[in-house]
């Protein structure tokens, strides 16, 4: 099964309803060794996105999809987030390219680049305490999941869960990288706010390929 516009549109509305739900607990995260306002941009930015999804020409792309996600996040998102987000969608939008449906390795590879925008820009490696600590684990896992046979579903469902797993794992960790670095060893003990958000984005995209396979 490949995913198309449809899919596309359908996981951005997703995670602008996730990001929503969860903007209290992004910014209480964030609040804790950064500013604060990572639910508040991340919110603002994907409620931004919104309106734009019903001026998408006929015959939009999922990558038409994502380059729209990418400038919305960039002129609306504050912080680091916006330029951070902004581009991993551009990246994995140039991925997608003129693609009308992404199978099992077009995912694996938009998701490749999304991380990698996000390393080129940020300049984090796994165990920086970043949100690079989820899109790792998450590229390895659809990579993976797209060379066993596993279908679009399985390998947005294998990245969602690793992304899940990744931002669980920072909790321990000391920062490195952004302003949670300032905190040193007491950026111990909570969890990243990017890589959280970056979870629920995965997991949204997941449920939004569940949604069009009829699962």
């Amino acid at each position: 099964m490949g995913l198309d516009i449809t899919w596309a549109v359908d996981w951005v509305r997703r995670s602008a309803q996730v990001v929503s739900d969860h903007r209290i607990e992004l910014i209480t995260l964030d609040r804790e060794i950064g500013d604060g306002d990572h639910g508040e941009n991340m919110d603002r930015g994907f409620q931004a996105v919104l309106p734009k999804l019903d001026d998408l020409h006929a015959g939009s792309t999922p990558g038409d999809v994502l380059k729209l996600v990418a400038t919305t996040l960039i002129s609306t998102v504050g912080g680091a987030a916006g330029p951070l987000y902004g581009t991993a969608y551009l990246k994995a939008a140039v991925a997608a390219g003129d693609s009308v449906s992404l199978d099992a390795e077009a995912i694996a590879g938009i998701l490749t680049a999304a991380r990698d925008g996000i390393v080129l820009r940020g300049k984090a490696e796994p165990g920086d305490k970043t949100m690079v600590d989820a899109w790792t684990p998450a590229v390895d896992a659809a990579t993976a999941a797209a060379a066993d046979g596993a279908d679009a579903l399985g390998a947005l469902q294998a990245a969602a869960s690793a992304a899940w797993e990744g931002a669980a794992a920072t909790e321990p960790l000391v920062a490195r990288k952004g302003r949670a670095s300032y905190l040193g060893e007491r950026s111990a003990g909570h969890r990243d706010p990017g890589a959280e958000s970056s979870a629920l984005l995965l997991q949204a995209a997941a449920d939004a390929a569940a949604a069009s396979a009829g699962a």
